[in-house]
C-alpha cells in the first residue's frame, strides 16, 4: 500500500523503496493496490473523508477491496498477504490489529503508536491535520488509530523493516511494534 494517506498507486513500475507491487506481479501474484480515501488524484473532498479517522477509513476500503476480491472468487482466502511502506506500513500495522484474514504481513517504516510518532516526527503537523487536532486536544482519536493499542488482537506474523536514520516514521516506531507484539 501506498504511503500518504496522499499518495497514490500508479499503474506502472517507479524506481522507489515502496513500489515492490509490480514486481510481485510479474512473479505471478494478484495484486490489489488500491488509491484508498486519502489518496491524491480524487479531489480534497476524497482525500478529506480520512479527517479524524484516518486508519480506520483507509482500513475499512482495503477490507471492502479484499473483501470483493474473495467473494467473487478471485482471490484464495488462505493466502491473503498484505505490505506496505510508510503510511503503507502504518495502514498494515493496524489492519493486523483488526483482522486475522491475512497470512502474513510486511510493514515498511510504519507507524504503531500515534502520540510519540507526533513528538518524533520530522513533520507532526501533517498527521496532527489528519487527526483533527495535537494529541491533548484529541486524545480518543489517536487512541482509536494507534495500532499499539490493540497489538494484543494481532495474530498475522509480520516482517518489520524500517531504516535507522528514517526521520518521517523513526525507527522507534518499528521497535514499539516488534516489543508490543
Amino acid at each position: 500500500m501506498h504511503g500518504g494517506p496522499t499518495g497514490a498507486s500508479l499503474n506502472q513500475l517507479q524506481p522507489s523503496f515502496d513500489t515492490w507491487a509490480p514486481l510481485a506481479a510479474t512473479e505471478g501474484w494478484l495484486v490489489l493496490e488500491p488509491n484508498f480515501r486519502g489518496s491524491t488524484g480524487y479531489g480534497d473532498k476524497f482525500i478529506d473523508e480520512v479527517l479524524c479517522e484516518m486508519l480506520s477509513r483507509t482500513g475499512k476500503d482495503i477490507l471492502t477491496g479484499v473483501n470483493s476480491l474473495v467473494n467473487d472468487g478471485i482471490v484464495d482466502p488462505t493466502r491473503l498477504n498484505i505490505g506496505g511502506y510508510s503510511f503503507g506500513g502504518f495502514l498494515t500495522n493496524w489492519l493486523i490489529t483488526q483482522t486475522t484474514l491475512f497470512s502474513a504481513a510486511v510493514s515498511g517504516a510504519g507507524a504503531s503508536e500515534l502520540v510519540s510518532m507526533w513528538g518524533t516526527t520530522d513533520f507532526p503537523t501533517y498527521g496532527a491535520s489528519f487527526m483533527c487536532g495535537f494529541p491533548w486536544e484529541v486524545t480518543e482519536i489517536y487512541k482509536k488509530e494507534s495500532a499499539m493499542n490493540n497489538l494484543n488482537k494481532a495474530q498475522t506474523p509480520i516482517l518489520i523493516t524500517t531504516g535507522a536514520k528514517e526521520t518521517r516514521v523513526p525507527a522507534d516506531q518499528s521497535y514499539m511494534l516488534e516489543r508490543g507484539l
